[in-house]
C-alpha cells in the first residue's frame, strides 16, 4: 500500500477540501502542513507539522502528526497518529505513535476537524506534567494493530 493514494471522493472529498483550503491559507499557530501534503495531490492522508507549544515541556521540540482519511468523513474519525523519528514522549502516547484520545475515537463527531483535533493534540501535550510513556506501552506496541482505530482504548485519565 506505500504509495499508494487513497481513493477519497464524494461528501468526504468536498469537507477535505474546504478544510484543506483553509489549513494551507491560515495554518493555526505551531501546526504546519508538510510540502508534500500542500501539493494537494492526495487529500486522504495529509501530515502536519507539529512544534512543541511554547512554556510546555515539549517546547522547541517538533512533531509529524499523519491524518488518513476514509470514504466516511466526517461522519467517521480519520486515523491520526505520530509519525517519524520523534514521537512525543507523554503518557497517552505510545512510541509506535498511536495516541489515546477520545475524540479519535468514541467521542468522535463531525463537527470536529482536522485543526480542532490537532489544537485537542496540543492541548493535550500543554498539561503534561512528566514525560513518560504510558504504563503497557511495550505491550501495546508488541499486540496492537496497525490502525489505532482498531484499539479498543479505555479513558482512565480525564485530567490530561
Amino acid at each position: 500500500m506505500e504509495g499508494e493514494k487513497s481513493k477519497i471522493s464524494g461528501p468526504a472529498l468536498k469537507r477535505l477540501k474546504k478544510e484543506f483550503q483553509s489549513f494551507a491559507t491560515e495554518p493555526p499557530d505551531g501546526l504546519e502542513l508538510s510540502e508534500e501534503t500542500l501539493k494537494g495531490e492526495d487529500l486522504g492522508v495529509w501530515q502536519i507539522k507539529l512544534v512543541g507549544p511554547t512554556k510546555t515541556l515539549y517546547e522547541g521540540e517538533t512533531f509529524n502528526l499523519q491524518f488518513k482519511f476514509g470514504m466516511k468523513y466526517p461522519f467517521d474519525s480519520p486515523e491520526v497518529v505520530f509519525v517519524g523519528d520523534s514521537i512525543p514522549v507523554h503518557q497517552h502516547i505510545y512510541s509506535n505513535g498511536h495516541i489515546c484520545l477520545s475524540i479519535l475515537t468514541d467521542d468522535w463527531s463531525p463537527a470536529l476537524s482536522v485543526e480542532s483535533v490537532c489544537l485537542s493534540i496540543i492541548s493535550m501535550l500543554a498539561s503534561a506534567k512528566d514525560k513518560v510513556r504510558p504504563s503497557d506501552d511495550s505491550f501495546y506496541v508488541r499486540t496492537c494493530s496497525k490502525n489505532p482505530k482498531k484499539t479498543r482504548w479505555w479513558y482512565h485519565d480525564d485530567s490530561v
